[in-house]
């Protein structure tokens, strides 16, 4: 177990309870979306820990709306709504990784699946977000695509995504490693998000 994680962890529901982060406080008219990074390979930390997050909020927080997407989850949903889990398993068994990848980089576009969250979940209507699977899901969903979509119907609501990997303050490296592709060479993507408990690892 990190030992510096489990410090930046214990912080996340002392923040995120405060009446100010809820209503978005401070931060103006920038959209309400925090980013919680962490080493890729201390997944299994964070995960437990988002289990004890729903909990306490059970128990201690039940007036509060709170809902937990894994991206997991939610596209193997997205997918067997579609029909299309069935036949996906079967093509990755003929056609492996890269053939169904490819075959469902269509479907599973950022832009389906957050109108696929919308039809089951009003986001604008709960208190809090937290959307965790990043890792899981890549690369069949990139999340820095579905996060440049998502305030479409987020409305106010805080959004708090984990994140396995390097987030700055103003880009995001998955794993530590691969950085988002831009439309222009040598430019650097650009995320209107919040830091939740900034790390002091380096970039």
């Amino acid at each position: 177990m990190n030992t510096q994680l489990t410090e930046r962890l214990n912080k996340i529901l002392p923040t995120i309870t405060q009446p100010g982060f809820l209503s978005g406080e401070g931060i103006g008219s920038e959209i309400a979306c925090h980013i919680f990074d962490y080493p890729a390979e201390h997944e299994l930390q964070v995960r437990e820990h988002l289990a004890l997050m729903e909990i306490h909020f059970q128990r201690h927080h039940p007036q509060m709306k709170v809902l937990h997407l894994n991206l997991f989850d939610v596209v193997r949903d997205y997918l067997s709504d579609r029909g299309y889990l069935e036949k996906a398993l079967a093509m990755q068994e003929s056609k492996g990784d890269a053939g169904v990848l490819k075959a469902l980089r269509g479907p599973v576009s950022s832009e389906k699946v957050r109108d696929f969250i919308a039809g089951h979940h009003q986001l604008s209507s709960q208190n809090l977000v937290l959307l965790s699977g990043v890792g899981s899901i890549w690369p069949m969903l990139r999340a820095h695509s579905l996060l440049n979509c998502l305030h479409t119907i987020m409305g106010k609501t805080p959004l708090v995504m984990f994140y396995p990997g390097v987030f700055d303050g103003t880009t995001l490296r998955l794993f530590g490693r691969i950085s988002p592709k831009t439309a222009k060479a040598g430019t650097k993507p650009y995320y209107r998000a919040f830091s939740l408990v900034p790390s002091t690892r380096q970039s």
